[in-house]
């Protein structure tokens, strides 16, 4: 962690802006306080500052803070992140993101270079780059991306890269950017169930998201994918996903806990025991997914390092 999620305090620089559109949220389920299982340390220590301060200075932002992941403390403190290109607002209003919705700033073209540098400076063995939707841009801003995973290779050959993309809106020559660039596992979240689409991710289509995993696996990518609990799905809603992503031989896979990041977005249904996302994670590799990652504090970019 959807994925990038779907990826550095940009506050700095840019006035906080309201989300614009969300889907009105019902209001929230009496769930009582969070299970023992979702609690988690605050982020401190000397290399989280460390790792902060350099992306400061370096203006880059990062998924981990912009989506408020729980398991910031524990990847920052390993020295590693989740980097977030084509700037901080997206042009889309997912009720489940915390990342903020407007109007994108002007395209930063020395970004790819940027995180190039933080990459080498940082000496990291495996980086995951993900986005916002630039959905008002002719390419959706794959140029970018493909020019960071370039940039980045060229300045660190031994970095393996992840990706966590957007759908593009179904653009598949904009896609074939990032597939030439050939990262060595490309991510693109499904995030809920069908039925849940038009709630959840009310820009978005079930089926163009399995298009864009589909064709990055036919031209040779490892496919990675990933969904959240938690939202109202059903546990036979979950397994009809994952037959459909071993339809497309989709070889990662990722279940984690939806938690609300503000009162603005959607409820939490409730809490996903351990035991659950265990039999996920038994279910997806029965089915002959490589690898399934699930447990209640997991998100796309988790353990990616392991994923390679």
């Amino acid at each position: 962690m959807k994925s990038v999620s779907e990826n550095s305090d940009i506050s700095l620089s840019l006035p906080v802006i309201q989300p614009e559109v969300k889907p009105a949220p019902s209001e929230e389920p009496r769930l009582g306080r969070r299970p023992d299982w979702l609690k988690v340390r605050p982020p401190g220590g000397a290399e989280f500052a460390k790792l902060r301060k350099m992306m400061r200075s370096k203006t880059l932002h990062t998924v981990c803070e912009e989506a408020r992941c729980p398991n910031i403390a524990e990847c920052w403190g390993a020295g590693t992140a989740t980097f977030m290109i084509l700037g901080d607002t997206c042009t889309r209003s997912c009720g489940f993101c915390a990342v903020k919705t407007g109007r994108p700033p002007l395209l930063d073209q020395e970004e790819p270079g940027r995180v190039a540098d933080a990459v080498a400076d940082m000496n990291l063995k495996h980086i995951v780059i993900t986005s916002v939707n630039r959905d008002e841009l002719k390419d959706g801003g794959s140029d970018i991306f493909a020019r960071t995973i370039l940039d980045t290779r060229a300045k660190s050959p031994n970095t393996s890269i992840e990706v966590l993309i957007p759908d593009f809106k179904g653009d598949l020559q904009a896609l074939q950017l990032i597939i030439d660039a050939r990262p060595e596992i490309l991510n693109h979240n499904m995030e809920t169930v069908p039925r849940l689409y038009r709630r959840v991710r009310p820009q978005a289509k079930y089926d163009r998201s399995l298009l864009v995993l589909d064709e990055c696996k036919k031209q040779g990518l490892k496919t990675k994918t990933g969904l959240m609990l938690g939202l109202g799905e059903t546990r036979e809603e979950v397994v009809a996903v994952m037959e459909d992503l071993r339809k497309i031989d989709c070889d990662i896979l990722t279940l984690g806990q939806y938690l609300q990041p503000t009162k603005n977005h959607l409820p939490v249904d409730r809490y996903v025991h351990p035991d659950e996302f265990a039999e996920y994670r038994k279910i997806g590799m029965e089915m002959g997914f490589g690898h399934v990652e699930s447990g209640p504090l997991v998100r796309s970019s988790y353990h990616a390092e392991r994923h390679v």
